[in-house]
């Protein structure tokens, strides 16, 4: 059985047992989590009315936070000796999968 869930404005693919990525949650690694909304179900059967998945529930447990790979931007404007050079780097929480629980 797996679910596709809305994490982060991000469609993940879960199943249990499977670790993901998703964007940071405040949380301490232990601490258990419910991933909501849930989009699609694939059990025996397909549920994917918005009733049917108002009864699922994906929970997991939060193992640690990591940080992606960084990102650099440059920006200048040609004539103007203006440059402006930043970086970044997105923090993720990754996420045990422990259940798939349909009510």
């Amino acid at each position: 059985m797996y679910a596709v869930v809305d994490v982060g404005s991000k469609q993940a693919k879960v199943f249990e047992g499977r670790t993901v990525l998703v964007e940071r949650i405040h949380a301490l690694a232990g601490d258990e989590v419910s991933l909501r909304p849930v989009l699609f179900v694939d059990d025996d059967r397909v549920l994917a009315r918005s009733d049917e998945l108002a009864r699922v529930t994906v929970r997991g447990e939060i193992v640690d936070e990591v940080k992606g790979t960084k990102v650099i931007g440059f920006r200048y404007k040609s004539k103007a000796n203006e440059r402006k050079h930043f970086g970044h780097r997105q923090k993720y929480t990754r996420v045990k999968i422990t259940s798939i629980v349909a009510e």
